[in-house]
């Protein structure tokens, strides 16, 4: 395997000779690529990447409030790498086909409604083994706001139901506490019993969510599993994980909590330590989301 220093000069080369661009803009297209090997953990992570991998980190822009045009610029950028890599058999398949270009004057995702969201929680068949496991992610990602990866990654020493926290780990190791409801830590009290019914693999058994062989869920099979619930509830927006994030950030912020708070819990700041949050009002920040959330006022 070639060290991702060689592939990157390949690409250099790639760039200049079979797409004539200038030294300022390969610059600008390295610049771009910089921002997915960041995201993703380095260039070998980036040629594991799939379509719902590459869907979330168009989301994680635009949370960071990258505006649509330099999103698509950016992904652009993307698909050439993508591209190059299949001409030199780095790859085979390329993740960014089904990636599309957000729209340009769109400056917001979609959005469900409370009623949409419940519409489409309702149509999870609880008869399965997955039933309740899917309530109950689902539930968490809109009491929470969680990213998805934030989500799958989420475990049991991180959870204190009694005085109603999580403790999330985001991107780069960081760390926030984030209140979650009673409708979502029910929900997963009802699961417990399923996960322990399963052979838990070594390595996996402090993770919440589980999948049937006792391993950690993936992000593309989160990423399915609303897509499959959206068709059986008539939802035609076009959805994703990330759609309960940005769902819970603007139910929260129609019903009249404070920015500043929405902020912090979806991970904005950032939050190096724990021990931020010593300086943090949690009453305060606990108070917002049982005043304004949805699920909070049932």
């Amino acid at each position: 395997m070639e060290t991702a220093h060689s592939v990157i000069r390949k690409y250099i080369t790639f760039l200049k000779l079979e797409k004539s661009l200038s030294m300022h803009s390969v610059k600008a297209y390295l610049s771009d690529l910089q921002k997915l090997i960041d995201y993703s953990g380095g260039v070998e992570k980036v040629l594991l990447l799939k379509s719902p991998d590459l869907e979330e980190f168009l989301c994680q822009l635009r949370d960071c409030g990258i505006h649509a045009r330099s999103q698509a610029r950016i992904l652009s950028g993307i698909k050439s790498f993508f591209r190059f890599l299949i001409l030199e058999d780095y790859l085979r398949e390329d993740p960014t086909e089904l990636v599309d270009a957000p729209k340009l004057g769109s400056h917001l995702p979609e959005v469900l409604s409370v009623e949409e969201i419940d519409n489409l929680i309702r149509c999870i068949d609880l008869s399965t083994k997955e039933g309740q496991r899917n309530k109950a992610m689902l539930e968490t990602l809109y009491s929470c706001g969680l990213r998805v990866s934030e989500l799958v990654t989420l475990k049991l020493s991180n959870c204190y139901f009694e005085d109603e926290y999580l403790l999330v780990e985001g991107k780069g190791s960081k760390q926030r506490l984030v209140p979650i409801s009673q409708k979502a830590i029910g929900e997963i009290s009802l699961w417990m019993p399923d996960r322990a019914a399963l052979d838990i693999k070594k390595g996996h058994e402090d993770f919440v969510f589980l999948n049937r062989r006792g391993s950690g869920l993936s992000r593309s099979m989160l990423f399915r599993i609303i897509q499959d619930l959206a068709g059986l509830a008539g939802i035609t927006k076009s959805i994703s994980p990330h759609t309960f994030r940005h769902s819970f950030a603007t139910h929260l912020l129609e019903g009249g909590a404070n920015l500043r708070v929405i902020q912090q819990m979806l991970g904005h700041e950032s939050i190096q330590t724990t021990e931020i949050y010593t300086h943090m009002d949690k009453t305060y920040l606990r108070d917002q989301i049982l005043r304004f959330h949805p699920r909070n006022n049932l």
